[in-house]
């Protein structure tokens, strides 16, 4: 059996992402990363297939009492993704949800204006968009980046992650028009398992990738 491959930074993580990209001659517009461990590797796809790039953001919405876990996400213009079954078990009602909801795109769009400076949302009429994240778990922030992205009048939408479980990508299938993953291992336990090097990206350095 093949040895699960190992990414040495998020920069590597991205070369092999676009090389993947070029091969499937995916013929992208502009690429959107997801601040902020994605940004990195829309940089370096951005750089291969000669195309801008920008981002695109949603917040995770956590449980009563326990934050770090997710009950769903919402992006900046308030599409957001419900995990059902972690809902029910969660403790939280509808007026929970909905105000944490409201909450997390507001923290969503201060996010996007920050990030953005002065430059206005780009316009993804009939474009292709390859959307790129540094990996996927449960692939909550994802889906609501999605979301987003499938209410827009872009033509095409394309995930492209370098790792992720086989269910979660199985999932995002439907969430995108295609979805570009180079490796989905089974004993999978978190995104930085799979990296060498996989630090925390501050804003300013997430920031500093649009400039280039």
């Amino acid at each position: 059996m093949r040895e699960t491959r190992r990414f040495k930074d998020r920069m590597d993580a991205g070369e092999q992402l676009a090389e993947v990209l070029r091969e499937r001659e995916v013929d992208a517009d502009i690429a959107l990363a997801i601040p902020r461990g994605g940004l990195p590797l829309g940089r370096s796809v951005a750089n291969a297939l000669d195309v801008p790039l920008d981002i695109v953001v949603a917040k995770k919405i956590g449980a009563p009492g326990n934050p770090e876990y997710a009950i769903g996400a919402v992006a900046s213009d308030g599409s957001v993704w419900r995990n059902e079954q972690g809902f029910r078990g969660s403790g939280a009602d509808e007026e929970y949800f909905e105000r944490q909801r409201e909450e997390e795109a507001a923290n969503a769009r201060r996010k996007a204006e920050r990030y953005r400076g002065d430059r206005s949302e780009p316009d993804l009429t009939d474009k292709t968009v390859v959307v790129v994240d540094d990996g996927v778990a449960t692939g909550s922030t994802v889906r609501a980046c999605l979301r987003k992205l499938n209410e827009t009048d872009a033509d095409r939408i394309v995930l492209a992650v370098p790792v992720g479980p086989p269910e979660t990508i199985a999932e995002l299938e439907a969430e995108a028009d295609e979805v570009v993953c180079l490796e989905t291992p089974r004993g999978f336990r978190g995104v930085g398992q799979f990296y060498q090097t996989f630090g925390q990206v501050t804003d300013e350095e997430a920031m500093a990738y649009l400039e280039r």
